[in-house]
């Protein structure tokens, strides 16, 4: 945890008198609505790219407010431009897509479309986000400046940020001078983890396409058996991390789906890897990625495949690289208003594509983690449902935490 002596920035600012919790002037009061717009969203998912509803719901809110709306951005995405006088401009994102899971919570609330759920909280990020809007709408004395709101799709794709930078994003809303989101994670509800440095891994998807020669299941010598090829390959595969990757280094190669054949006595023509890897280091994901590359055709040439294999790169995630200078200014503002329960955060193996939006405008960021456990859960020693779980329903309380923390870190730059 930082401390005025480590930070030029750890006055307390006049801001966290009303978003302390408990604050006897609390921002936070009269915005039951947004628990409840969470609550309607949790209940109505939708996947990515299809979140028409939510997109209508997030804007019909935002016409309450007195800022500049526009819809429709890289599919469904939403900006929001609040103007204040002078002063620097803020962005701040919340995703809002949904995820392919069976919901097994058991709410009062839960998921009404089959197989659809918000398992990763984008409901809790933009009901918070929301929230962040009527604050800063509701107290513009006690800040200057230009706050920009995104809302974003397709999150889950990691296709929702470039595809609003691909819609011209940068002329529809003001430079920013730093971009800041956040997301829910597994911890005692309230608790609000930052750090400054890699945070979330880089990804990519790697789709590998195998062509072999087919033949009847009797005659295995007639063939080049691409299933074979491709057990060959997976070993493989994990002899890369095993033994290429530095014991000090991170790197995963997993083998999310192995498909080929349909029938038991036809061995099929061809054979499909799909792979999902992660890294903090860029230079050991290129590295790793030609090994891949060379280990698939080493394979081909040892089982006499004639045609070259298809190597196909998707779903590409940037590495979340904190700065550590918006780190040093938003972290004293966490510690002003949730005191211990702002905490250090552990580097986190899944990916985003947020950075995307900062990296567009050439921009520092900071990205950090709330927890949304019952903490008496939490404590207890049973299992705690993560994420993308049909189990996973933040607490009471998780999106006042989310509110807070976005407030804190916009107003760390705004508040006057």
């Amino acid at each position: 945890m930082s401390s005025p002596e480590q930070n030029p920035q750890a006055t307390t600012p006049s801001f966290a008198d009303h978003l302390r919790p408990g604050a006897e002037d609390s921002w936070l009061a009269g915005l039951e609505w947004v628990e409840e717009f969470r609550e309607w969203m949790h209940a109505h998912p939708e996947l990515s790219g299809a979140e028409e509803n939510t997109a209508a719901a997030i804007a019909e809110k935002l016409a309450q407010f007195d800022c500049e709306v526009t819809t429709g951005i890289g599919g469904h995405g939403i900006t929001a431009v609040f103007r204040n006088g002078e002063g620097p401009t803020v962005l701040m994102r919340a995703d809002f897509d949904a995820l392919p899971v069976t919901e097994t919570t058991g709410l009062s609330y839960a998921s009404t479309v089959e197989g659809v759920m918000h398992a990763c909280g984008h409901d809790v990020h933009t009901a918070s986000l929301l929230g962040l809007c009527a604050i800063m709408d509701a107290h513009r004395s006690a800040w200057a400046g230009t706050f920009i709101a995104l809302f974003q799709p397709a999150e889950e794709t990691t296709a929702g940020a470039q595809a609003m930078v691909n819609d011209g994003l940068a002329e529809k809303i003001p430079t920013p001078e730093v971009c800041l989101g956040q997301h829910i994670v597994p911890g005692p509800v309230g608790r609000v983890f930052s750090a400054p440095g890699p945070v979330l891994a880089a990804c990519d998807t790697i789709t590998i396409t195998l062509h072999g020669k087919s033949a009847h299941g009797s005659a295995p010598h007639e063939s080049i058996d691409p299933t074979y090829l491709a057990a060959m390959i997976v070993v493989r595969l994990q002899g890369i991390v095993g033994r290429e990757v530095p014991p000090d280094e991170f790197a995963v190669i997993t083998v999310g789906t192995l498909s080929s054949g349909h029938t038991n006595n036809t061995i099929p023509q061809t054979a499909t890897l799909v792979l999902n890897c992660r890294f903090y280091n860029t230079e050991q994901r290129d590295r790793v990625y030609r090994a891949i590359e060379r280990v698939v055709r080493g394979e081909c040439v040892a089982s006499g495949v004639s045609a070259d294999p298809e190597i196909e790169y998707s779903a590409h995630g940037e590495l979340t690289d904190n700065d550590e200078g918006v780190f040093a200014r938003v972290r004293s503002a966490f510690d002003a208003v949730f005191a211990a329960e702002s905490a250090d955060a552990e580097r986190w193996t899944a990916s985003e594509d947020f950075s995307e939006i900062p990296r567009h405008f050439g921009v520092p960021y900071l990205f950090w983690t709330v927890g949304i456990t019952d903490r008496d859960l939490w404590g207890s020693g049973a299992d705690v449902p993560g994420n993308h779980s049909g189990d996973f329903a933040p607490a009471p309380g998780s999106v006042e935490a989310g509110i807070r923390a976005a407030a804190c870190g916009v107003l760390a730059y705004l508040g006057v």
